[in-house]
């Protein structure tokens, strides 16, 4: 393999970030963030989360995560957080397609869920509440058409993340406004975020800006740079 300075400084970082997964598949109990490394606390709560099981059987800290007390920032290019200039587009193969504004998406049927959420890089954060509007009641409001397939979460900047249907309209998947009673901070993607607890972290958008019903797959913005199109914590579906 050519010397790693060799490469562009995107390439270095997708290297940096597959040697780093690995290791955390591993069990090494460092995770990198924000540029700097970091020993993961936590240790009894992991032992403890390897121990528990789901309702649908699988282990409830799937395999190659260490359980961290809170979200970590994970970075991107920040939308922006203020309610007031907040819209959700709903579109794509729906037969009523619509926008909301803050106001109007606190409107809709409200859900509150907790869930764990597992990041590729393999940190988790376990049994935080989330408050929001489930994707499967604003597919109803839209009226998708049977020849929707996949759901494309779009975001600011143009980020995107693909989901399959199916999963995308579980009734633990939102459009998530709250976490543990409070506003999403602007690094967690305030004022208005995606949540699809049992796929990795990334398939959950911060500054989430529309929801797109699509009859054709069509891998998003970490899919297309090597990451697994489907992304299932539980097989460990990490990278393409």
């Amino acid at each position: 393999m050519a010397d790693r300075d060799e490469f562009t400084p995107d390439v270095r970082k997708m290297l940096d970030r597959r040697a780093f997964i690995r290791n955390a598949a591993a069990g090494t109990a460092i995770v990198a963030l924000g540029g700097g490394l970091y020993y993961l606390a936590g240790d009894d709560l992991t032992r403890k989360a390897r121990a528990q099981t789901r309702a649908d059987g699988r282990k409830r800290l799937p395999p190659g995560q260490r359980v961290l007390k809170s979200l970590r920032a994970m970075g991107g290019e920040p939308g922006d957080p203020r309610p007031k200039n907040f819209t959700l587009e709903v579109h794509g193969e729906v037969g009523n397609p619509f926008k909301v504004n803050y106001a109007e998406l606190l409107e809709l049927p409200q859900t509150e869920i907790e869930a764990d959420v597992h990041c590729v890089t393999g940190w988790s954060v376990l049994g935080n509440t989330y408050k929001g509007v489930r994707v499967a009641d604003i597919a109803r409001i839209a009226e998708v058409k049977d020849s929707a397939r996949h759901v494309i979460f779009e975001a600011a900047h143009g980020y995107t993340a693909n989901v399959p249907l199916a999963e995308a309209t579980a009734d633990n998947v939102l459009v998530a406004h709250r976490m543990n009673d409070r506003v999403f901070p602007k690094k967690h993607g305030a004022p208005v975020r995606g949540l699809v607890p049992d796929l990795y972290f990334w398939k959950s958008p911060k500054w989430l800006t529309g929801i797109k019903f699509v009859s054709k797959d069509k891998p998003g913005y970490w899919e297309v740079r090597g990451y697994h199109n489907h992304g299932d914590p539980w097989t460990e579906e990490r990278y393409g």
